[in-house]
Order: structure tokens, then sequence, then C-alpha cells
């Protein structure tokens, strides 16, 4: 369904003025924000499976911070993250980096000869913290102080004088942008999606603006989250079973 479709469903329900054009009422334009503020209520609170994408880490780029990345805008979370270690032009060879806990990484730098020729002192963003990062090897660990930066342990100065956004392969989700003055815009979510969306986006607005949302309404909405919850992903992952110790 469109925005306006979902929009002129809810006002038919509320016995509302018929609209052509979200931008023919205030009432319309007021239905339509409750529609995005429900879709990112929805989609925050659950893992949406077509919104996991692979992602682009944007670099600091900065001689100072060789290795600190920031997460790209709408980024969720990200599962892991790989990193083009070709020492060849235009080579591909990705490798998986490991996650350490902040306080694994202080171990890992604090481990480091803070004096030694392939050691960089870098001022972290977070963390006010001098972090040792070798300046001769490729990237094995990174971790993040603020869950806005992540920093990698170490880059090789002869290939590259800062780690590259080009080179960084991760995956993880990423929130869709959500235009509520388009009529023809249609919510990224999957079809199955869709009937939650709507319904919960029907009590919302009967109780904002009807003073109460109809019983059936509400029944419907708390049958779309069960069913939803069952029903994410379109590959078959099956259900988890207990092994009780078999093999």
């Amino acid at each position: 369904m469109t925005l306006l479709e979902m929009v002129q469903n809810i006002l038919s329900d509320m016995d509302s003025e018929e609209i052509n054009s979200i931008s023919d009422s205030n009432e319309a334009e007021q239905i339509a924000k409750v529609v995005e503020n429900t879709y990112f209520n929805l989609i925050s609170t659950r893992i949406i499976p077509e919104h996991a994408q692979t992602i682009k880490l944007t670099s600091l780029s900065s001689s100072v911070r060789p290795t600190h990345f920031t997460f790209p805008s709408r980024v969720k979370n990200i599962e892991f993250l790989d990193y083009n270690v070709s020492k060849k032009v235009g080579g591909v060879e990705y490798e998986r980096l490991t996650y350490l806990t902040p306080d694994e990484f202080f171990s890992l730098s604090d481990g480091r000869d803070s004096l030694a020729s392939n050691v960089l002192q870098v001022n972290d963003v977070a963390s006010d913290s001098v972090l040792l990062i070798r300046n001769d090897a490729k990237p094995t660990y990174y971790t993040s102080f603020d869950d806005e930066n992540l920093v990698l342990d170490s880059y090789d100065a002869t290939i590259d004088s800062t780690l590259t956004s080009a080179k960084t392969r991760a995956y993880g989700t990423k929130y869709p942008n959500f235009d509520s003055f388009s009529d023809t815009f249609i919510p990224d979510v999957d079809d199955v999606m869709f009937p939650l969306l709507l319904a919960e986006s029907k009590s919302t607005a009967m109780s904002l603006f009807k003073a109460g949302s109809d019983p059936k309404i509400e029944q419907a909405a708390r049958r779309q989250k069960v069913y939803v919850q069952n029903d994410m992903h379109k590959v078959n992952k099956g259900r988890p079973k207990n092994k009780y110790g078999r093999h």
C-alpha cells in the first residue's frame, strides 16, 4: 500500500473527510505522521530481514587517526566487519576482523612498545586515551568506545596512509528513509508486516483523534504482532531444536 492508501483507509474507519492527496487536509497530514511514527516504532524494536545489507564504514581519513571510522547515517547495527588486506593494486582479499571489547582492546594496545618505530600513538576520539596503533601490519581487531566511532588496531603505511572506506565491508541493518508527505511513498517493510503497520497506525490514530480505539482494531493489531514474529524471513530458517547432547 502507498502512504496515501494507508491514510485514506484510516480516515475512512474514522468517519473523516475523504481526500485525494495527503496535502488535502491537516488531519490527513497528521495521520501520515502517525503512520511514520508507528513505522519507526515497529522497525526499531525488531530485526527486519530486508533492512539488512552490506555497509561501507566512513573513514576519518586523518593521519592522526589513521584507523578510525564512523558509522554512516541510519545504521542500526553491524554484525561483522571485513577489510580488504590485498597488497596488490586493484586486488581483493577480504579478511574477517575480530571484535574486542574496549577493555580487551586496551589490553592489546597497552602490550605494545609506545616508542617503537612501528607504533603510532593515537589520541582516541571517544575514550580520551592514547591508543598504540601499529603502522606495519594489516588490521586484525576492532572496537568501539562510544557506539559511534570504530577503531582498528593497525594499518600498513606502505599500502595506504590511512585505512579507507572503500576497503571496508560490514554487514548489518540500516533504518530506511520515510517520506511522510509523498502520496506514492511505500514504507520499506515486507508485505507480511503491512497489515500490522496499518492496524497499529489505525489504533494509534483512533486513540489520538477519536478518544479511544476500536476493540476490533486492537484485536487485529494483536493478531498481526503474533503472526509477524513467526513469519519475518523469506527463507525458512527452521525452528531451533534441542540436541540433548546428541550430535
